[in-house]
């Protein structure tokens, strides 16, 4: 039997709202990063996870990005999905 569709609304901490679906997947968990370029631009990524713990994860990964790619810097947040 197939799992049911479900949206998923992840709103950060700015007021941002992210709304993702339909997806049948287990996502619990949104995160974003806001990498400031020193030109003065900034990019943003994001993506989801299955755990809160697998969310956080991607800080370190984060941090390595920064100072691969020259970032001045950059923040990273994590939040709950809430299902609607």
């Amino acid at each position: 039997m197939a799992r049911k569709k479900r949206y998923l609304t992840a709103t950060m901490p700015d007021g941002y709202v992210k709304t993702i679906g339909p997806t049948a997947a287990p996502f619990t968990h949104y995160w974003r990063i806001v990498a400031h370029l020193h030109s003065g631009k900034t990019e943003v990524f994001w993506g989801h996870a299955t755990s809160a713990k697998d969310a956080a994860s991607k800080e370190v990964l984060t941090e390595q990005a920064a100072r691969r790619h020259g970032w001045k810097r950059f923040e990273f947040e994590v939040v709950e999905l809430t299902e609607h």
